[in-house]
């Protein structure tokens, strides 16, 4: 999973850490944790769904966090086909939320994530609410969320068919349900990572605002098979994707649910690779 800030302070913010003297950098009180991620991914797939046209995309992120568990983070990715909102073409997440342990080895992260497409129709951003459990069982840790986006325009169903030239119910609001679960393991004396993702979407069965939705069908589930391999500074990384999206459920989120290249599935099954770094 996201899986959007202040575009603008975010921006700033990354810029000045990467570029600050060393003398700077040592003004962060020892409270507070900067980190931050860059990546070159094959194809961007959001719960299963291509979001770059099955093409590439360039990825990176910033968080900041204290140690009573408050952090805040940004997100972004370039966009294609499908996932366009008009405006850049990008997306931009903003987070924030806290995280505590409670149990032993068990911890409690509660957030938020807003959704935005800068230059694109305000209708098209949404918030989403999470809550996550993770926590180490026997080599393999192991990661389960809920979030669940409370109605709101750019979930709502306001074209019955990709093929309607007007709005068909404009204004119309609807909520989104994910579930998902996380895993992976380390391979003991190797810098390699197994790891796997089920999820599983429930929303609105129709079209956005922009003739999109992150729950195309209604309901759907998505999962993923991969490893990843560290070497030195950097991850490299390769995935293999699906969902239970049939291209007859989807007939009807035509001519968009498709490439624009053949007009092949973009929830089908695919291997994606990243290349990736952070600090």
């Amino acid at each position: 999973m996201k899986t959007r800030l202040l575009a603008g302070a975010a921006g700033l913010a990354a810029a000045c850490l990467a570029f600050a003297a060393p003398a700077a950098a040592q003004d962060i009180p020892e409270s507070i944790t900067v980190s931050g991620s860059a990546a070159l991914v094959t194809d961007y797939r959001f719960r299963g769904v291509s979001m770059t046209d099955k093409e590439m995309a360039v990825q990176a992120g910033l968080s900041v966090s204290h140690e009573s568990g408050v952090y805040i983070g940004t997100w972004a990715s370039n966009l294609s086909g499908w996932g366009t909102f008009g405006g850049s073409n990008m997306e931009l997440d903003i987070y924030g939320g806290f995280a505590t342990e409670i149990a032993s080895g068990v911890t409690l992260d509660v957030g938020l994530t807003w959704y935005m497409f800068p230059g694109g129709l305000d209708t098209t951003d949404f918030a989403e609410p999470y809550v996550k459990l993770s926590g180490d069982v026997g080599p393999a840790s192991i990661l389960v969320g809920v979030a669940y986006a409370p109605k709101q325009e750019a979930l709502g169903t306001w074209y019955n068919s990709a093929a309607s030239v007007d709005y068909d119910n404009p204004g119309d609001k609807n909520d989104n349900l994910y579930l998902w679960a996380d895993a992976s393991v380390g391979i003991p004396d190797t810098a390699l990572t197994l790891k796997a993702h089920l999820g599983y979407s429930d929303g609105n069965p129709g079209l956005g605002p922009w003739g999109t939705s992150p729950a195309p069908t209604g309901k759907y589930v998505d999962w993923m098979l991969g490893a990843d391999y560290v070497l030195g500074p950097v991850t490299l990384g390769v995935s293999y994707i699906d969902t239970d999206l049939t291209k007859s459920e989807t007939a009807y989120l035509q001519p968009n649910f498709s490439s624009t290249k053949n007009g092949s599935s973009i929830a089908g099954s695919t291997v994606v690779f990243s290349l990736s770094a952070g600090f």
